[in-house]
């Protein structure tokens, strides 16, 4: 080994070293990092367009698009986060006080169902009330539970929220004003084509906007219009099964149907036949119909994903990442995906 090569394998240990230790110092606040990043790609067309109008003050232009990121994103979510840990606090003190019992209103459909549909569940060993109560009510207590001591947390580590907060706002100003040329410097350090380089940026961008623009306004939208509907018939805390409807809403062919349809189905078996059908219908003609207007209107057919690997990598990195998972997950999933088709159109051999 001549000393060229030498000093290259030894450039190369201490580029992916300090690479490794520089991730590791700023793991604490990963998330921070990363709503900055996801945000400052979604708002750079509109930084664009106040540079042309500002006459290029970088500062001033992305001070304004930073000031109009915190008005219609930043505190709207503060305020609705708030809200619903209080919410879930009062939902909580009414399972622990029994004024809500999910295993009483589980007791009162099986009471209302026909013989034969009874039978059948005997044969499935679906009957055994007592411990399905216990499941149900159990289930409801350590969730209510959970979202409760979470509001706890949040006000005991509030330091620690409003630096990771305050690190977001600083790291987004500096990207939107200098996030081309950071782009151009990370474009020429890699090494690939520039074919390549600019194809996987593509992708890793319009996926990013894709799936906060798309799905984000889609969960809002479903979960909106559950917790209004589930207000009118008069269900006790709305907002948080609202909520719980956008969740879910952000996972394809799931979505808030896992929660309105088994309360149709109590009202219907209870008696309350027009609050079951009303919510049906409303279920069905606009929550159902939401994601099919809405989503290909925010997200298009750009990101060319199947529903299913969408749907897979999202619970995935749910699983891993948290609520942060829902865009790394597709995002990992489409370079994934963009990466190999590269590969594979490289290896194809030229036609004559």
């Amino acid at each position: 080994m001549n000393t060229v090569e030498l000093q290259q394998k030894t450039f190369l240990l201490l580029l992916v070293f300090v690479t490794v230790a520089f991730g590791w110092i700023l793991l604490p606040f990963y998330g921070a990092v990363f709503w900055g990043s996801v945000l400052a790609i979604i708002f750079t067309p509109f930084h664009r367009r106040l540079l042309a109008v500002m006459n290029q003050r970088q500062n001033l232009a992305a001070l304004t698009t930073l000031l109009l990121c915190l008005i219609i994103v930043i505190l709207p979510v503060t305020i609705m986060t708030i809200s619903l840990l209080q919410e879930g606090a009062i939902v909580y003190q009414g399972i622990r006080s029994g004024e809500l019992n999910f295993g009483a209103y589980f007791q009162q459909i099986m009471g209302a169902m026909p013989p034969w549909v009874t039978n059948v569940l005997d044969r499935l060993g679906l009957t055994n009330i007592s411990e399905l109560q216990d499941m149900l009510s159990t289930g409801a207590l350590q969730g209510s539970q959970f979202i409760a001591m979470h509001a706890l947390s949040i006000g005991q580590n509030a330091f620690e929220f409003v630096i990771s907060f305050g690190i977001m706002l600083y790291l987004l100003f500096f990207l939107l004003r200098d996030g081309a040329a950071l782009s151009i410097r990370i474009k020429q350090a890699m090494p690939l084509s520039m074919e390549h380089k600019r194809h996987l940026f593509s992708k890793f961008t319009t996926v990013i906007r894709a799936t906060v623009k798309g799905n984000v306004v889609v969960a809002a939208a479903q979960g909106t219009l559950g917790g209004i509907m589930f207000s009118f018939l008069g269900i006790q805390g709305a907002l948080l099964w609202g909520f719980v409807m956008a969740f879910l809403s952000l996972l394809p062919a799931v979505g808030a149907g896992l929660i309105w349809v088994p309360v149709a189905v109590y009202f219907l078996f209870t008696g309350a036949i027009w609050q079951g059908v009303t919510l049906i219908a409303f279920g069905v003609l606009v929550i159902g119909l939401v994601d099919n207007i809405l989503r290909p209107i925010l997200v298009g057919r750009d990101t060319k994903i199947p529903d299913y690997v969408i749907l897979i990598s999202t619970l995935g990195g749910m699983v891993l990442f948290g609520l942060n998972g829902f865009v790394i997950g597709p995002v990992i999933a489409a370079l994934f995906i963009a990466a190999w088709d590269l590969f594979s159109s490289s290896k194809e051999a030229p036609t004559d």
